[in-house]
């Protein structure tokens, strides 16, 4: 489902939105392909393996195992005081295994053809898939020159359709992450990434005391150890055996029954455990304020944003990127992020099911197959062959 459209009609009502940048992809003239290196993954035009609108278009890798790096410039604007949505879709109709799915938000000062993984970014949003233990949404803000990465897990969606994910920071210092326009995470900069220093520190003038204590039990000193306890053994000779009748003293040596544990042994005698009257619990390092520490009503700001760039890793290639939107109208982006959910979703699950059906009837088929052409392989021995047939040979093999 293209977003422009969607976008133009939601927007109309708004006399002050403005949109930063905006692409469907109908075709790839907004793009550049890097040339830090030479052996990049090649982006192509694609819909993907699975789709609601052949037409519908976005950008797909096209080779496994490959590094992808592209990226368009927009026009250049600072956040200060606007609330910015960062929106885009991505569709993993390869089924991946292993991959990168997020952009990076870069200034104005970034040069397209030098994109590569070191590349100063301001913001990095989306998905990364890895296995089974690596499903999540990226968000990671770069401050002071350092990248910061979230502290909330974030799952991202992990099958074949199309999903959209959106990023809404706020001037308040807050922000809020959407996926297919249901708000699945949201919070304060300042408490959600360790951006500034903290705001408590242990006091280092504080130690605890020598004579502090913290067993919380003590034993009884009322308590003493039963008369005769470590005379009862750990194993004892088993009664019951008998001398074998083909034992031979001269030969085999003295006999001696076996061991076996004691059923009345104890184990080593403890002394019952009372409350320690002189218990006063952990320590607790006690805290004073940083000195460090800054306040910053602007952790959010950056003065330049000028280009969104795809910067990733797959595995296995065939996803697809589509509808790239930077906006300052979050309500109306909001309400495309599910019109095209509501447009995709409903075909694409129809086409995959279509599909694994196809794949199920011809595995079936190629299995038939292959059992057809043992059996007419068997008929075709004649006599002679099975003069020369050695059955333990094909016993062996049966078995393994």
């Amino acid at each position: 489902m293209k977003l422009s459209g969607l976008y133009t009609l939601a927007a109309a009502s708004t006399a002050y939105s403005k949109t930063y940048f905006s692409d469907d992809l109908s075709n790839m003239d907004n793009w550049v392909q890097s040339k830090h290196k030479s052996d990049y993954g090649k982006f192509e035009l694609g819909n993907g393996k699975i789709f609601a609108d052949e037409n519908d278009k976005g950008l797909v890798t096209s080779q496994d195992a490959k590094f992808y790096a592209m990226s368009a410039k927009h026009e250049e604007f600072s956040n200060a005081e606007k609330e910015i949505v960062y929106q885009f879709s991505v569709k993993h109709a390869q089924q991946i295994d292993c991959g990168g799915g997020y952009i990076k938000i870069f200034p104005a000062s970034f040069e397209p053809e030098d994109l590569h993984g070191e590349s100063d970014y301001n913001i990095m949003f989306g998905p990364d898939i890895c296995g089974y233990s690596t499903k999540k949404v990226h968000v990671i803000f770069n401050y002071n020159g350092k990248n910061h990465l979230i502290k909330k897990e974030i799952k991202c969606k992990d099958d074949q359709l199309t999903h959209v994910y959106s990023l809404v920071v706020k001037p308040t210092n807050e922000y809020e992450v959407y996926i297919d326009g249901e708000s699945v995470q949201a919070g304060k900069l300042e408490e959600d990434w360790d951006m500034l220093e903290p705001k408590e520190i242990k006091d280092p003038e504080a130690k605890k005391p020598e004579d502090w204590v913290e067993n919380a039990k003590i034993d009884d000193p009322e308590d003493t150890k039963p008369d005769g306890w470590d005379d009862i053994t750990e194993y004892i000779a088993d009664p019951e055996a008998e001398v074998p009748e083909d034992w031979d003293e001269d030969m085999d040596g003295e006999w001696e029954p076996p061991m076996i544990n004691n059923p009345e042994y104890k184990g080593e005698w403890k002394a019952n455990q009372i409350d320690n009257p002189d218990y006063k619990g952990p320590w607790v390092h006690p805290m004073v304020e940083n000195p460090d520490f800054k306040a910053d009503d602007f952790l959010y700001k950056y003065d330049s944003f000028g280009a969104i760039g795809l910067d990733l890793w797959q595995v296995k290639s065939g996803t697809v990127f589509d509808n790239f939107l930077v906006s300052d109208d979050v309500e109306s982006t909001i309400s495309a992020a599910k019109a095209i959910v509501e447009a995709n979703h409903e075909k694409e699950s129809a086409m995959k099911e279509e599909q694994d059906k196809a794949a199920e009837a011809e595995a079936a088929a190629n299995s038939e197959g292959e059992e057809d052409e043992d059996e007419m392989d068997m008929d075709e021995m004649d006599d002679e062959d099975f003069e020369d047939f050695d059955e333990d040979e094909f016993d062996g093999h049966d078995e393994l």
